[in-house]
């Protein structure tokens, strides 16, 4: 693993040199506080991209103090549950679903942002080590997050958390499978205090696009957009269809869905999905905030958490759980 991990090390910094010098004229849009060698990383395209790209998003990442991580299995799923040290019972909850386009990801990569919300909410965090596609395409990874809801509520009392106090959240593909969790979980009748979509894989004719403007020239681009989408579907996405719940942005009726929180930044790829559902949400009265950060792009909160505007846009996510559980 070792080698392997500085074989990726030595190729991309390579690579980031070469796409620094391709992105001079768009580094002018991001504010210094945000820059980060890691923005000009490359999100697979193609299908041979992943081995390596999937290694190193299942290497386990520290917490941080304060909490503790167990492991279980869940109908075949991986779950992690991360919980505070300090004593409790009937504690709230999050939902935490991992991102990575469904393709890559795993919540032992997500650690630290995991193990600081539980810190800040006092609550136990879930976060299940869902199937990937494209091997697994959609149901499979939304199925396994609505398996583990239900296992957090039917084991409340040994995880010590209070079943009618759970929220769903999460970033990028784990963002749009935590708005579809949340309407599946309405038509099921599971209420849930609150969600948290952060710069959601929201809709899938975004994909579809020819022309995005200045948006989507860090980390996530249009052809790594269309292939994240390609896999999920199990198909290449089109302007006519999607499945109810794949492409949660195409559901019509969003009345009675939970409190939401949508973030995102301006120059992310995502942006304007992300508006979109927000503006639809309130539209339908579902209490929803929304947090539009000017420069911003996918994934700047991880790859910049130092920049006061990354503090404050997690103490907004922070602040919204806390104020619904």
């Amino acid at each position: 693993m070792r080698k392997v991990v500085l074989a990726v090390l030595g190729g991309s910094c390579a690579l980031l040199g070469s796409r620094y010098l391709s992105r001079r004229a768009a580094i002018a849009a991001v504010p210094a506080e945000l820059r980060s060698p890691f923005m000009f990383l490359p999100f697979p395209s193609t299908a041979r991209m992943l081995p390596l790209t999937r290694q190193i998003s299942r290497l386990s990442m520290p917490p941080g103090p304060g909490v503790t991580v167990t492991r279980h299995r869940i109908d075949g799923i991986p779950v992690q549950v991360t919980t505070p040290a300090v004593g409790g019972s009937r504690r709230p909850a999050v939902l935490w679903i991992h991102g990575g386009g469904t393709v890559l990801g795993s919540p032992q990569f997500e650690s630290r942002p995991i193990g600081r919300l539980a810190r800040e909410l006092n609550a136990v965090v879930v976060s299940p080590d869902y199937r990937l596609a494209p091997e697994h395409p959609f149901p499979a990874p939304l199925d396994d997050c609505m398996a583990t809801l239900r296992w957090m509520r039917d084991s409340a009392d040994e995880l010590g958390i209070d079943a009618d106090r759970i929220a769903v959240a999460g970033a990028s593909a784990g963002g749009g499978i935590t708005a579809a969790v949340a309407q599946r979980s309405h038509d099921e009748g599971i209420a849930l205090r609150a969600q948290v979509i952060i710069y959601g894989m929201l809709d899938d004719r975004v994909a579809l696009a020819t022309d995005h403007g200045r948006r989507g020239r860090f980390i996530v681009g249009p052809s790594a957009y269309r292939f994240a989408w390609t896999s999920y579907l199990g198909r290449e996405p089109r302007m006519s269809d999607a499945p109810n719940y794949a492409a949660p942005a195409r559901r019509k009726d969003l009345v009675g869905l939970p409190p939401a929180w949508i973030g995102v930044g301006d120059i992310d790829l995502l942006y304007p999905e992300n508006v979109t559902y927000a503006e639809r949400l309130r539209e339908c009265g579902v209490p929803c905030e929304l947090v539009a950060v000017p420069g911003m792009y996918h994934g700047a909160d991880e790859f910049a958490p130092k920049a006061d505007s990354m503090k404050e846009f997690r103490r907004s996510i922070v602040n919204h759980l806390r104020a619904h559980l």
